[in-house]
Protein backbone atom coordinates (compact mmCIF):
# COMPACT_ATOMS: atom_id res chain seq x y z
CA UNK A 1 0.00 0.00 0.00
CA UNK A 2 1.41 3.64 -0.75
CA UNK A 3 2.29 6.08 1.84
CA UNK A 4 -0.15 8.48 2.30
CA UNK A 5 2.28 10.68 4.16
CA UNK A 6 3.01 14.39 3.37
CA UNK A 7 -0.51 13.96 1.63
CA UNK A 8 -3.97 15.97 1.98
CA UNK A 9 -7.35 14.19 1.60
CA UNK A 10 -7.83 15.67 -1.88
CA UNK A 11 -4.68 13.50 -3.06
CA UNK A 12 -6.97 10.34 -1.34
CA UNK A 13 -9.86 11.36 -2.89
CA UNK A 14 -8.46 11.54 -6.44
CA UNK A 15 -6.67 8.38 -6.05
CA UNK A 16 -9.63 6.42 -5.28
CA UNK A 17 -11.85 8.49 -7.55
CA UNK A 18 -10.06 6.91 -10.76
CA UNK A 19 -9.70 3.46 -9.49
CA UNK A 20 -13.58 3.43 -8.55
CA UNK A 21 -14.05 4.43 -12.27
CA UNK A 22 -11.84 1.75 -13.79
CA UNK A 23 -14.31 -1.04 -11.84
CA UNK A 24 -17.62 0.93 -13.23
CA UNK A 25 -15.67 0.68 -16.48
CA UNK A 26 -14.55 -3.00 -15.99
CA UNK A 27 -18.25 -4.04 -15.34
CA UNK A 28 -19.66 -1.89 -18.06
CA UNK A 29 -17.15 -3.20 -20.15
CA UNK A 30 -18.19 -7.14 -19.01
CA UNK A 31 -21.99 -6.31 -19.27
CA UNK A 32 -20.95 -4.89 -23.16
CA UNK A 33 -19.21 -7.95 -23.63
CA UNK A 34 -21.87 -10.32 -22.43
CA UNK A 35 -24.43 -8.32 -24.27
CA UNK A 36 -22.01 -8.56 -26.81
CA UNK A 37 -21.63 -12.26 -26.78
CA UNK A 38 -25.47 -12.61 -26.60
CA UNK A 39 -25.94 -11.04 -30.21
CA UNK A 40 -23.41 -13.35 -31.65
CA UNK A 41 -24.99 -16.39 -30.13
CA UNK A 42 -28.25 -15.02 -31.65
CA UNK A 43 -26.54 -14.77 -34.78
CA UNK A 44 -25.28 -17.82 -34.86
CA UNK A 45 -28.48 -19.22 -34.32
CA UNK A 46 -29.97 -17.50 -36.96
CA UNK A 47 -27.37 -18.34 -39.30
CA UNK A 48 -27.85 -22.30 -38.61
CA UNK A 49 -31.67 -21.93 -39.02
CA UNK A 50 -31.33 -19.94 -42.00
CA UNK A 51 -28.76 -22.39 -43.25
CA UNK A 52 -31.15 -25.33 -42.94
CA UNK A 53 -33.73 -23.26 -44.63
CA UNK A 54 -32.11 -22.46 -47.71
CA UNK A 55 -31.05 -26.73 -47.86
CA UNK A 56 -34.97 -27.43 -47.14
CA UNK A 57 -35.79 -24.71 -50.16
CA UNK A 58 -32.82 -26.15 -52.31
CA UNK A 59 -33.76 -29.66 -52.05
CA UNK A 60 -37.72 -28.30 -52.69
CA UNK A 61 -36.04 -26.30 -55.95
CA UNK A 62 -34.71 -29.69 -57.04
CA UNK A 63 -38.09 -31.54 -56.59
CA UNK A 64 -39.83 -28.78 -58.55
CA UNK A 65 -37.06 -28.53 -61.65
CA UNK A 66 -37.42 -32.51 -62.21
CA UNK A 67 -41.16 -32.12 -61.67
CA UNK A 68 -41.11 -30.12 -64.47
CA UNK A 69 -38.46 -31.45 -66.87
CA UNK A 70 -40.82 -35.20 -66.32
CA UNK A 71 -44.04 -32.65 -67.07
CA UNK A 72 -42.37 -31.01 -69.96
CA UNK A 73 -41.76 -34.66 -71.35
CA UNK A 74 -44.77 -35.99 -71.09
CA UNK A 75 -46.33 -32.34 -72.75
CA UNK A 76 -43.71 -33.00 -75.53
CA UNK A 77 -45.08 -36.78 -75.70
CA UNK A 78 -48.39 -35.96 -75.68
CA UNK A 79 -47.76 -33.12 -78.14
CA UNK A 80 -46.18 -35.85 -80.50
CA UNK A 81 -48.61 -38.55 -79.87
CA UNK A 82 -51.82 -35.91 -81.12
CA UNK A 83 -49.90 -35.02 -84.19
CA UNK A 84 -49.49 -38.58 -84.96
CA UNK A 85 -53.16 -38.59 -84.89
CA UNK A 86 -54.31 -35.63 -86.31
CA UNK A 87 -51.81 -36.81 -89.43
CA UNK A 88 -53.91 -39.89 -89.76
CA UNK A 89 -57.23 -38.83 -89.88
CA UNK A 90 -56.27 -36.42 -92.79
CA UNK A 91 -54.69 -39.50 -94.26
CA UNK A 92 -58.45 -41.31 -94.23
CA UNK A 93 -60.13 -37.88 -95.27
CA UNK A 94 -57.44 -37.63 -97.81
CA UNK A 95 -58.58 -41.36 -99.34
CA UNK A 96 -61.97 -41.57 -98.43
CA UNK A 97 -62.61 -38.17 -100.99
CA UNK A 98 -60.72 -39.40 -104.03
Amino acid sequence: MPRLTGHGLSSIVTTIIPVGLCIANIIMNDERFNTLDQKIDALIELCATMKRENQQLRAKEHNWQSERQQLLENNKLAKTRLESVLNRLKSMEQTQSV
